[in-house]
């Protein structure tokens, strides 16, 4: 008898976050943006760059900035040139209009190259695993999740895609799970839910009876969390398939 498969086939399906799970190897996206802010030179504090980055989320939630047919790249340059001007405004950077479009597009690229090098190590994770489980993917996004799939040849992973943006529900309501656990036609039991954010991911899909698989890396803000409440806490994707043999 295979006990690999066995043991895996035990898992009906899995539901993974997009952003932070698969594209940054579980580093909140402001970490990612900001090491990009300095390895570019640009002079502001941390402070000053956190401040224009909720800003940029904010800006970027409320105005119909990202179009769907924008991939990575174009949404990187429309977030950091939203950030860029914040800091140019409130006379935090302080330098010639030039100079912030220059460095406003050196970040985008250098983020977006990081992206392709992260995503290259999940898209093997994600190979062993669609041979055993069908996948969902639900994300807080902007509207243009599917451009960015196709961009980065992910599309074909998952069967279903459910973006906020598109649905009109957000995490952490645990609403947009419930949809992804709908379309997969089987109990929230065994549904296994990864996620990078324990408030916006492990909370409410632990809520409707999902296991859960926490991939804990570097946090917006650090914080204690009740640990317990993961079926199985990671470091890195790459533990993943062989995690779910335990679960």
């Amino acid at each position: 008898m295979n006990t690999e498969k066995s043991d895996m086939t035990r898992i009906s399906g899995l539901i993974f976050d997009y952003g932070g799970t698969l594209d940054t190897d579980s580093v909140h996206w402001s970490w990612v943006l900001w090491d990009a802010y300095v390895a570019e030179g640009v002079d502001v504090t941390l402070p000053q760059f956190r401040e224009a980055y909720v800003h940029g989320e904010r800006t970027l939630a409320k105005e119909p900035l990202i179009k769907p047919e924008h991939n990575m790249l174009d949404l990187l340059r429309i977030k950091v040139d939203v950030e860029t001007r914040y800091l140019m405004e409130h006379e935090w950077l302080k330098v010639q209009e030039v100079t912030r479009r220059a460095q406003t597009e050196h970040i985008a690229l250098r983020c977006y190259n990081h992206v392709k090098q992260v995503l290259e190590r999940s898209r093997q994770v994600l190979d062993k695993l669609q041979t055993h489980y069908p996948m969902v993917l639900v994300s807080n996004f902007y509207g243009n999740i599917h451009t960015i799939l196709h961009d980065f040849h992910l599309d074909h992973y998952f069967t279903t895609v459910i973006e906020s943006a598109v649905v009109g529900i957000r995490k952490p309501d645990p609403r947009i799970f419930q949809l992804g656990i709908d379309t997969l036609h089987v109990p929230a039991s065994h549904v296994v839910v990864v996620g990078d954010s324990y408030s916006k991911d492990i909370l409410p899909a632990s809520s409707l009876g999902c296991k859960t698989v926490w991939i804990r890396g570097r946090e917006w803000d650090e914080k204690q969390y009740d640990e317990s409440l993961p079926t199985i806490v990671l470091q890195h994707l790459e533990q993943l398939p062989e995690a779910l043999m335990h679960i």
